[in-house]
This record gives C-alpha cells, sequence and structure tokens, in this order.
C-alpha cells in the first residue's frame, strides 16, 4: 500500500522537522483506520510498523476459547495451536497478521487523508512549540499578502499577521518588501498557530535600542519606561548604576549615530531620550524636554504636578497636539498640568483676592495660607480642619472657623450668580463639584 514506507518517513521527517515517532504513529493510526473501515469497527486490531520488512502490519487479535461463539472475537484452541500457537491456551489473545492490500482504493484513500492531517497537526504543534517561547524578540519577514487591512507576513516556515492596530498609519509596505517586526502573541487557534506582529509596541522601540547600544542588551543602561506615539514621537527614560556612564548619550552614540539606527527603521519617528530620576519632580521636569520649567507644585495624594513654565516655553512644553506634554504624562506616569508665569501670575491674584473676602481674613493670614499652598477661596473650603491646623500660627478653632468662612463665602457669591442673567454668571468649583 506504501512502498518505501522507511524513506518517506525519513523524507518526512527531514522537511517538516517532525519527530519520526509522531510519523509513525501517524501511519499506524491511518491504516488501522483503513483497516477498520474494510474489516469492521467491531474487530479487535492493532496496527504495527515493522522497520524490518520496512510495512505497517495489521493484526486482528482473537480470544482462545473451548467453544467458539463470534468468530469475529474467539478462536477455538484447536485452530489456534494448529496455526498460530502450539502452546494457546483457554483465554489466551493471539493476534494474526493480515493482508493490507486487500483493503481497496477507498481505505487507502482514508489513510492518505490521516496521514497528511496528522501531519499537518504535528507541524503546527512544532511551529507553536517554537514561537510561543520567541515571544517579545524582533524578526525579519517578508509582505506577502494583505487581508481585510491586516499584513500577512512570510516568516519561513510559516506565516504571522501585523493586524490593523499594530500597524504605523503613515507606513506603507509592497508585497514582497523585507519587513522587521516585534512577536507579541503567539496563539493556538483551530487554523494552527496565529503569530502576532506588531511595529507599534513600546517593547518594540526598546528592542531596537537593545540591538543599537550594546550597554542596554549587558544590563549597564536600563529602559524605565517608554511612551510613544507609533509614527510621530515616542520618549524613554533611561537609567545607570555606573558612575562613569552617561546613559543618555550612550543611547544617543557618537553623533547620534545610534539612535539614528533606531530612527530609520521607524522611518523618521522623532525620539526623545531623557535621563530618569528618583526624584520625581526632576523626572517630569525632564520628560518636558525640550522645554525648561521654572517651578513644580507636587501633589502625592492625587499624583499630579502643576508645572509652571516661563511663557515663551509654553507652546514647547505642550508641543503640537498637546504630544510633549501628553508623552511626558505617559512616560511618568504623573498628571502634569502645564502653566505659564502670566497664567499663574493672575490666578495668584484672583486667589489671593478671593481669601480677602473671606470674614476675619486679613493680609497676614492670607500670606499665611498663600505660603502653605492654599491660594484660593474654594481650596481653603475643600481643606479639612486637621491639615490646616498644622499650619504655623493656625489653631484647631481658628481653623474651623477659617474652613466655615470660606464656605459661607462661597454661598454668598453662588446667590450673587443667581441674581445675575444666566449668560452672565460666574463658574465656581466647591470642592470636586462644579456649581453655576
Amino acid at each position: 500500500m506504501l512502498p518505501e514506507l522507511g524513506r518517506l518517513i525519513d523524507m518526512i521527517v527531514k522537511e517538516k522537522g517532525i519527530d519520526r515517532e509522531i510519523i509513525v504513529d501517524a501511519l499506524e493510526t491511518a491504516v488501522l483506520t483503513a483497516a477498520k473501515k474494510k474489516l469492521g469497527s467491531d474487530l479487535d486490531l492493532e496496527a504495527q510498523y515493522n522497520e524490518e520488512s520496512d510495512e505497517i502490519e495489521i493484526f486482528q487479535f482473537r480470544t482462545v476459547v473451548e467453544t467458539v461463539l463470534n468468530p469475529d472475537s474467539q478462536v477455538s484452541q484447536e485452530e489456534a495451536q494448529a496455526t498460530l500457537d502450539t502452546d494457546a491456551e483457554p483465554g489466551d489473545s493471539l493476534g494474526m497478521k493480515i493482508e493490507t492490500d486487500t483493503f481497496g482504493r477507498i481505505a487507502v484513500q482514508t489513510a492518505k487523508q490521516i496521514i497528511i492531517q496528522k501531519v499537518k497537526d504535528a507541524e503546527r504543534d512544532n511551529i507553536y512549540s517554537e514561537y510561543k517561547d520567541r515571544k517579545g524578540e524582533l524578526i525579519n519577514g517578508f509582505v506577502q499578502r494583505f487581508e481585510s487591512g491586516n499584513i500577512i507576513v512570510n516568516l519561513g516556515r510559516t506565516e504571522g499577521v501585523i493586524p490593523h492596530s499594530e500597524q504605523i498609519h503613515r507606513e506603507t509596505f509592497k508585497r514582497g518588501e523585507r519587513i522587521r517586526v516585534y512577536i507579541y502573541d503567539v496563539k493556538r487557534i483551530s487554523k494552527g498557530p496565529q503569530i502576532l506582529l506588531s511595529r507599534t509596541h513600546p517593547a518594540f522601540l526598546k528592542t531596537l535600542f537593545e540591538l543599537e547600544v550594546p550597554e542596554i542588551s549587558e544590563g549597564l543602561i536600563e529602559i524605565v519606561s517608554i511612551a510613544r506615539e507609533p509614527g510621530n514621537r515616542a520618549k524613554i527614560a533611561v537609567k545607570t548604576m555606573d558612575k562613569d556612564i552617561d546613559p543618555v548619550g550612550a543611547c544617543v552614540g557618537m553623533r547620534g549615530s545610534r539612535v539614528q539606527g533606531v530612527v530609520q527603521e521607524l522611518r523618521g519617528e522623532k525620539i526623545d531620550i531623557v535621563p530618569y530620576s528618583d526624584d520625581q519632580v526632576r523626572y517630569v521636569c525632564n520628560a518636558l524636554s525640550p522645554a525648561k520649567v521654572d517651578r513644580v507644585y507636587m501633589y502625592e495624594d492625587t499624583r499630579s504636578m502643576e508645572v509652571v513654565v516661563p511663557d515663551e516655553q509654553l507652546s514647547l512644553a505642550i508641543g503640537k497636539n498637546g504630544q510633549n506634554v501628553r508623552l511626558a504624562a505617559r512616560l511618568t506616569r504623573w498628571k502634569i498640568d502645564v502653566k505659564n508665569e502670566s497664567l499663574v501670575a493672575k490666578q495668584d491674584e484672583e486667589g489671593y483676592k478671593s481669601l480677602m473676602k473671606i470674614p476675619g481674613v486679613g493680609e497676614q493670614t492670607a500670606q499665611l495660607l498663600f505660603g502653605e499652598g492654599i491660594k484660593s477661596i474654594t481650596s481653603l473650603a475643600s481643606v479639612d480642619s486637621e491639615t490646616l491646623s498644622t499650619i504655623k500660627g493656625v489653631s484647631e478653632k481658628k481653623a474651623l472657623a477659617l474652613i466655615e468662612g470660606a464656605k459661607m463665602t462661597i454661598d454668598v457669591v453662588l446667590d450673587e450668580n443667581k441674581r445675575q442673567s444666566p449668560m452672565s454668571r460666574v463658574s465656581v468649583k466647591k470642592g470636586n463639584e462644579y456649581r453655576r
């Protein structure tokens, strides 16, 4: 049925990289299925590959009995001793070889289909086992085709897919073009392993730097965080424990050679490399580079910072369409509110005046509150008395009076707003609630 079987097995093992045992098992299963299709599924049949005769042998097993009731599963002791085993005893199970060339064309075709499917399954398992351990790697391939917005990449033995969401929107590729991608996931689905590729994943950028900067791959420099808007701009924060190494300079390289290697792979994506600092204020200032920062107010309870910059630096700090401050916030994981000096000065003046409206608050008390970061009537109304009483010169009794006075003053302002026309009402923030 299957001539030169040994050579066929060796060829499949070599071409597909599948274990010999898997191929032999597939052949045995296929021939056994064909035998049951021809002879009947109720028979006790077994298939074995005989290397000496280079064939799959089929044996029908029957139990030795004194009186035969079912010829398909039983054999008499007399017949068994005469044809199978001279020492056969009742209860023994003996196998009789069946010629496979009697199975017929349909049975043989069934066997071939089973072999093909088994080999495919084994090949898929091999590919899955290989690529599931390669998640997080960069890999080169060739653009094979385009399907529903996805790019199918030829990886050699198999294909990978770049979903539309993992593509840089400005990039275009032609069929047959070489492409470098990042393996971010490998899934096992009914059609076989699905290798998911990306050119937008933050780790893609990190792995590119590991290839370009030996100090990163050697562990001398660590990439702490990455924020990226693929195709436009990215920021990476780096640090080192070696005082003799400038982490930013090492990543940039001589005359920008190292970072340019990454930029070229990303087809012009701008990359800012900033030094990480354990001092979170300094870290945020670094992240807002190239803008210069005057001062920062940090609010740990809300994990936010108010950053004040010179008037001429405001557009640089915010960036085009807010990109610079947005990336800095994602890089540092701090909420960043950028303001220019003129706006802060105006807000401070208005806040100071609002504090002076509170009964019992004079210039000295207003300056004291202002110096502690309580710069408006709404800030004072939302603070708790315990916190306020920790300020030097403010007793708990006075703290309660100040807070109550602030709330009463806000209510007065709200009443005044109600008497005004709807178009001219002033917005007042009370705690976390906006009221008009």
